[in-house]
């Protein structure tokens, strides 16, 4: 049988992002078989390189100049450290981008025109080209010159005003997401985007440019919360950890510690009340649909809270998994890796380092059957393939490269 090639063999990506979401779309786009080649500024290159402590450390517990942040979205890339900002250096990357298929870049509105690196620039010397801008708030609107991070956007965006816990209760206020999911979410969105832009280039032979911005995603991604709103035109408030349109699907204390209980349908709740030898709250009309459940909620749930407390948490666990009623408990990241099945499902990856030995790792969650994701190298350091990118991929000579160097216009 003819071995299959990953599936973006052969795609080029020059990568101008740095920090989170574009990082997170080209490991993405890496980790499925693409060339990616991220351009750094010499010296400093990717501010999480510097996001520490904590720091990667070598076989001696010395730390390295790479930060772990730096470590979450960088692997399989090669590192080219070039200035853009020089007449040599932007040359370089306008050849590069003449050999690529596909540019990804992080920079203000507007930003990369006055070297030569725009979409309309490098769509004259390669057609085929997808620019793909990733920015805070887009290319258009009133508010496409300002910055955009993910914290803020969280909260411009919506997202804080439905996450923390209710008015009333101690706590309460709005409260951001415990990882920048903004950027993650716009990191896949950009993924998604340019994959489709390179399926649509096998009809029409050209390129496009993609405009993709956190505020956007961070809309998107509302789901159903923006549905609630825009049925009734009243906007849904925190909620803790229980669910708006869902009951009983929260946290439970337990006489020990606190456990999920996610009860998704009427034969799960009528489940979940035989574990609890609760079965006068299944035949209760108040609480025999998930519509009466919630509209009765504050009836409910108290009875449940106190049953729940009265048991340690494994007791419930033990219960509750055996008549299938989703349920589970609230881990720390070091119970996450140390989990059999995590374990078993090989999330947890230590791969070659050039200047530590071995980076660890967290494996794509995606899975193929034939052409599964290949892990060839972790994060690389600052300007690791410079020399190799501009002789294989550019042609240049040795010598060529050395001058270049040598003459201090834009590399390292």
């Amino acid at each position: 049988m003819t071995q299959r090639s990953l599936p973006l063999a052969g795609i080029r990506v020059l990568d101008l992002t740095r920090v989170l979401a574009g990082p997170w779309c080209t490991q993405n786009l890496a980790d499925l078989g693409a060339d990616v080649i991220k351009i750094e500024k010499p010296g400093s290159g990717d501010d999480t390189r510097s996001w520490g402590p904590p720091y990667l450390q070598d076989a001696e517990g010395n730390d390295t100049r790479d930060a772990a942040y730096y470590l979450c979205a960088n692997r399989n890339k090669r590192s080219v450290a070039v200035d853009l900002a020089t007449p040599e250096g932007a040359r370089v990357l306008r050849e590069l981008a003449a050999v690529s298929d596909v540019l990804v870049e992080n920079f203000k509105v507007g930003g990369l025109a006055k070297y030569g690196l725009d979409y309309e620039s490098l769509k004259a010397i390669n057609p085929r080209l997808i620019y793909c801008s990733i920015t805070g708030f887009g290319q258009s609107g009133p508010y496409a010159s300002r910055p955009g991070y993910d914290f803020m956007i969280q909260g411009l965006g919506g997202l804080m005003s439905i996450t923390g816990e209710r008015d009333g209760l101690p706590g309460a206020g709005p409260q951001k997401a415990g990882v920048a999911v903004v950027d993650i979410v716009t990191g896949m969105y950009a993924s998604v985007g340019i994959l489709a832009a390179l399926q649509e280039r096998h009809q029409s032979g050209l390129g496009q440019r993609l405009d993709i911005a956190l505020l956007d995603s961070v809309v998107a991604m509302l789901a159903n919360q923006n549905m609630n709103f825009l049925t009734t035109g009243k906007a849904p408030g925190r909620s803790g950890n229980a669910h708006q349109n869902i009951v009983p699907y929260q946290v439970f204390p337990a006489s020990d510690g606190h456990l999920i209980v996610a009860v998704g349908n009427d034969t799960q709740f009528r489940a979940y009340c035989v574990a609890m030898d609760a079965m006068h709250l299944s035949s209760d009309p108040r609480f025999q649909t998930n519509q009466s459940r919630t509209i009765n909620r504050d009836v409910l749930v108290p009875q449940l809270a106190e049953i729940m407390a009265s048991r340690p948490r494994d007791y419930w666990l033990e219960r509750l998994e055996a008549v299938g009623v989703p349920c589970g408990p609230i881990n720390t990241i070091e119970q996450v890796f140390a989990d059999p099945h995590v374990q078993a499902r090989g999330l947890r990856l230590d791969l070659p380092h050039a200047a530590a030995g071995t980076a660890p790792s967290v494996a794509s969650p995606l899975r193929f059957s034939d052409t599964p994701v290949q892990y060839r190298a972790a994060p690389p350091v600052l300007g690791q393939h410079t020399d190799e990118v501009l002789q294989e991929v550019l042609g240049w000579g040795a010598d060529d490269v050395a001058a270049l160097k040598a003459g201090d216009t834009g590399t390292a």
